[in-house]
């Protein structure tokens, strides 16, 4: 018996490895087919998630279009993927100069990109101006900022290719949004309120050109932290609302997100949480104990805490 253990047992594991293995070619193989030869627009593909989104849809042989308001940076990021790119099985970028709070520039990019492509078969919606502080000492002029760059120009760029979208019934339009856009936190009142108002737009748009066979779907992490900032060890008091703001800040890596933007393309679905279970319990005693929640959360302006900047 324990002489047909010992055998057993490496075998299991390596018949287990093997499948583990399997799945995974089969699953990058699967991703690089939903992509190839798609035109792929990305917009601020200059940030963390951006470049890294440009990372995976480049490799899987989209056809890509870089958007983003720094053409030095854009410049970078195209060196960068023509550098380690197989010619035979990828296509050059396209850079496209776009910064979504000037309105009145989105329409003449939506043309542009229609006129060299024809079409757009998936939109990354990625684009996020932040801003933090008590609301009273934030501008109105800073709230309409807010509001152009994450709420007007995302739907002005959306609204200028849906219709290529519909006359083709086909397509795909990818909303990288935040958790508070569900979840309101002190001190980012226009930013909260920019994410609410994006998600109802998309939420809604995505019943609207369902019979069309467009897909409309949402990624929403809690924040997309930056390359090398992980958690740090200070000095939290024991309270509900500080542990609950530690966990929520530091958010998904650009890279994980930017597989589950993938992921979520390949395989259409429609609404998408990246949250560790402190945020995601947060929505639910958001929802069904409202109450207890805004105590909390009341408690934690009282206390006057000093939180780190996301991002």
């Amino acid at each position: 018996m324990g002489v047909t253990a010992v055998l057993v047992l490496p075998l299991l594991l390596l018949g287990i490895s093997g499948l583990l293995f399997i799945y995974q070619e089969v699953s990058r193989l699967w991703s690089k087919s939903a992509v190839q030869n798609k035109v792929v627009v990305i917009t601020d593909a200059i940030s963390g998630l951006g470049k890294e989104c440009a990372r995976v849809f480049h490799t899987g042989g989209a056809r890509l279009v870089l958007c983003g308001k720094n053409w030095e940076r854009l410049q970078t990021l195209y060196d960068a993927l023509i550098s380690v790119a197989d010619p035979s099985k990828t296509f050059t970028p396209k850079l496209v100069l776009l910064d979504l709070s000037d309105i009145s520039c989105v329409q003449d990019v939506a043309k542009e990109v229609l006129d060299c492509y024809g079409c757009v078969d998936i939109l990354i919606s990625n684009a996020s101006m932040k801003v933090k502080g008590p609301a009273h000492k934030i501008s109105l002029e800073l709230d309409k900022k807010i509001m152009d760059a994450n709420y007007f120009g995302p739907i002005t760029l959306t609204k200028a290719l849906l219709p290529n979208m519909i006359s083709r019934r086909t397509g795909q339009i990818v909303l990288v949004n935040n958790i508070q856009g569900r979840l309101g936190i002190p001190f980012r009142t226009a930013y909260a309120a920019s994410k609410h108002a994006a998600l109802g737009f998309f939420d809604c748009l995505r019943a609207e050109v369902e019979e069309f066979d467009v897909v409309v779907s949402t990624v929403s992490p809690t924040f997309i932290r930056s390359y090398h900032v992980d958690p740090g060890q200070g000095n939290w008091e024991a309270s509900v609302w500080k542990f609950f703001f530690r966990k929520l800040t530091y958010g998904a890596h650009p890279v994980d997100v930017a597989e589950e933007v993938m992921r979520t393309v390949r395989r259409k679905k429609q609404e998408v949480f990246l949250a560790n279970p402190i945020p995601r319990a947060a929505m639910y005693v958001r929802t069904f104990f409202p109450e207890f929640f805004f105590a909390v959360v009341a408690c934690g302006v009282k206390e006057k805490l000093n939180v780190p900047e996301e991002g």
